[in-house]
């Protein structure tokens, strides 16, 4: 049995955009990516709404990606694989955050992840915000600063990737986020996601 820890946000945590309300396990990108690799892995989901990568949240320690990561790994000691799906947050407004930031939050994760002797990490890229953001619910916590911070954390990432030697997906070529709020992907974007995950993991 092959343990596969999924750590994330909301888009982890199956958040569906428009009602707020959480996409059934067989719909999420996590929970679909246990029903494609079958009984010889078991996959732990531990997304969570509004998380961030770097900043402590104002939302609390388990939403507080650095913070908490930690304790997560110390509950599954024996892990295959990790796969952080996380960073979008950091680009809210309140966060004032860098491109320095999204290169310390992703390298601080993954030597967190080695001190846990986890043997493989998987870094999943966010998507960028499209424009709709500003006219939906977390306009007040996403600005056209976060939207074009958003751009700039695939290459950001992909570069930490190759530096510690981890698996890379881009998800801005897989998967786009809603135009319901601009943030959040819709049930075919989990199925694809979920999809381009499971290549991954079978062919490594």
């Amino acid at each position: 049995m092959l343990n596969i820890l999924c750590y994330g946000d909301s888009n982890t945590y199956g958040f569906i955009p428009g009602s707020g309300e959480r996409y059934e396990k067989d719909v999420r990108w996590s929970g679909r990516l246990a029903c494609l690799l079958g009984d010889n892995y078991s996959i732990i989901e531990e997304g969570c709404n509004a998380r961030t990568a770097y900043f402590e949240s104002i939302d609390g320690y388990k939403q507080s990606g650095c913070l908490y990561f930690s304790e997560c790994l110390s509950k599954y000691p024996s892990l295959s694989w990790v796969i952080l799906a996380i960073g979008i947050n950091d680009a809210q407004i309140f966060y004032n955050s860098s491109v320095q930031t999204f290169k310390d939050a992703i390298s601080q994760l993954i030597l967190t992840a080695k001190k846990h002797s986890v043997p493989k990490v998987l870094i999943l890229s966010p998507s960028v915000i499209k424009n709709n953001i500003l006219n939906s619910f977390f306009n007040s916590m996403f600005d056209e600063a976060s939207i074009e911070k958003s751009k700039l954390i695939a290459n950001v990432y992909e570069s930490v990737a190759k530096e510690f030697g981890c698996a890379f997906l881009d998800l801005n070529n897989i998967a786009d986020v809603s135009d319901i709020d601009g943030l959040h992907y819709e049930a075919d974007s989990h199925l694809k996601i979920a999809l381009a995950v499971k290549d991954v993991i079978l062919s490594s």
